[in-house]
């Protein structure tokens, strides 16, 4: 699933648009280039399609292109890297799922 996510930083969160409906993964940057996801949002309409997952890729695909490193707070995102070990080299020193 190839979607477009925004990277909405007045609201601290990544977001993208399906069918009409937004999915999200809200996140603090702190400035020791760590970004930590707090919370992840799909809608109901969206659930089961793989929406949430195809954000997590892409958002991670984005970490790593500017170099930062990952504190999973959010279950979602945590349970994506369990599942996607090879994505657990972003992990933050200190952090693992």
């Amino acid at each position: 699933m190839e979607l477009i996510i925004i990277d909405n930083s007045e609201r601290k969160r990544f977001e993208t648009v399906v069918e009409g409906h937004v999915a999200i993964i809200e996140y603090i940057r702190a400035k020791d280039k760590v970004i930590y996801f707090t919370h992840t949002e799909v809608p109901k309409e969206l659930e089961g399609k793989g929406v949430g997952s195809a954000l997590v890729k892409g958002v991670l695909e984005r970490v790593e292109a500017e170099g930062l490193t990952l504190a999973p707070l959010c279950p979602f995102v945590a349970a994506y890297l369990k599942r996607h070990p090879e994505w657990q080299r972003l992990l933050a020193k200190g952090y693992h799922v």
